[in-house]
């Protein structure tokens, strides 16, 4: 989501900068997600620190830049909001009903009356009664929001190497899925739906920072795979620390997902519309 709206805008010729907290940044400062953003949006400046003020000053007043995306920043209210777009994932949208740890809740469901944009993520992957049933339940709490419906779709396959290939490769593929994700159903669903057979998959947790273990895990896992596998099949994330085309004699690939929005497009360009309304008459 994040990749799109910045490619919205700079598209509008907006001076725009992403501010991330940088949960699970390795030695050089960057996590896996500054790093996927890098190849993603190269002409877009990333800053990742935890004092989200002190990264806003730094991309307003020493970069010039016109508008801040906080990304995963709907709980950090000390900075000024236009615009407020909340993702629900479809398959688990309310967290199990708790709060962390016991959830995966940050905020009560009644902060969702901040929101002015609710969007139901991975919707292709729960059916039309499901989405009814969540849109419902969003409601009671923000009559008031815009509604969206999007899905994570297969657009590449990519390697370290910097080798892209058409996510066709992989119909009747035997394929060994790894990621480390928050929730890693949706990503395996999204293998099998390029007709890819998934002999095995191995999950870590998000962000997860590959070892040579892991590594080591990885290739064992495959060798020992019935039937046997062709490849390992990862996300951007893993492969931006993975970071080799090659575990052993598997050949390791990300599939490379876009937010495309199903429901309500026309929409979120009216409000992204007035927020480059308001910039240019500062």
């Amino acid at each position: 989501m994040v990749a799109m709206l910045a490619r919205w805008f700079r598209d509008r010729n907006i001076r725009v900068a992403i501010l991330s907290r940088g949960f699970g940044a390795g030695l050089d400062g960057r996590n896996d997600e500054a790093k996927e953003l890098e190849i993603l949006l190269p002409d877009v400046p990333h800053l990742q620190k935890p004092d989200r003020l002190a990264s806003a000053a730094i991309a307003t007043e020493e970069l010039g830049m016109q508008l801040l995306l906080l990304d995963d920043g709907f709980q950090h209210r000390r900075i000024h909001r236009d615009l407020e777009i909340v993702l629900l994932d479809a398959r688990e949208p309310f967290g199990f009903g708790h709060m962390l740890p016991r959830g995966l809740l940050r905020e009560p469901l009644r902060s969702l009356r901040r929101a002015d944009i609710v969007m139901a993520t991975r919707a292709d992957q729960v059916d039309s009664q499901r989405l009814a049933e969540i849109r419902t339940r969003v409601q009671r709490f923000n009559p008031k929001a815009a509604w969206l419906e999007s899905e994570h779709a297969p657009v590449r396959l990519r390697n370290a190497a910097g080798e892209l290939r058409s996510t066709d490769w992989l119909c009747g593929l035997n394929v060994l899925g790894a990621c480390g994700l928050g929730n890693p159903t949706g990503f395996i669903q999204t293998i099998r739906g390029c007709g890819a057979n998934l002999v095995a998959s191995m999950t870590f947790p998000d962000h997860h920072n590959y070892s040579a273990h892991d590594i080591q895990s990885l290739e064992k896992q495959a060798r020992e795979c019935e039937p046997s596998c062709d490849a390992i099949i990862c996300t951007g994330k893993d492969l931006s620390k993975i970071d080799t085309p090659l575990i052993g004699q598997f050949e390791v690939w990300s599939l490379d997902v876009e937010l495309k929005i199903r429901t309500g497009a026309e929409i979120l360009d009216e409000y992204l519309e007035r927020v480059v309304a308001g910039i240019s008459t500062e």
